[in-house]
């Protein structure tokens, strides 16, 4: 029910790019990314539905073929098996939902 950040184990998932799973249930996934300035998230697809919040920093996002310039306090979304791919202009923080959770992002230590 309660999770605290500095329990969260965090995953260099590229260089540059940091996964932390904060929060999994049964339905949805809470994830923080920490990106350095330049990373590139290449374009992939799952699915889940994905849902993001630009925390802080700014970052480039494709759904879909459409890019879309994104800072802090927007956010966007990516419906199941859509492509998708980012890339952070400045050094940035994001906070995505997973819809069902995600299972290679389970933190097992939860």
């Amino acid at each position: 029910m309660f999770f605290s950040y500095s329990d969260a184990t965090a995953v260099e998932m590229l260089p540059g790019l940091v996964r932390r799973t904060l929060i999994s249930g049964e339905q949805l996934m809470i994830c923080r990314f920490d990106l350095e300035r330049g990373v590139e998230i290449p374009a992939h697809s799952h699915p889940h539905h994905q849902a993001g919040y630009v925390v802080s920093g700014k970052i480039r996002v494709t759904v879909d073929g459409k890019s879309c310039e994104l800072k802090s306090g927007d956010s966007y979304s990516a419906p199941p098996n859509a492509l998708h791919s980012a890339m952070a202009i400045e050094a940035s923080i994001v906070v995505d939902t997973f819809c069902p959770p995600r299972e290679d992002y389970r933190d097992t230590s939860q």
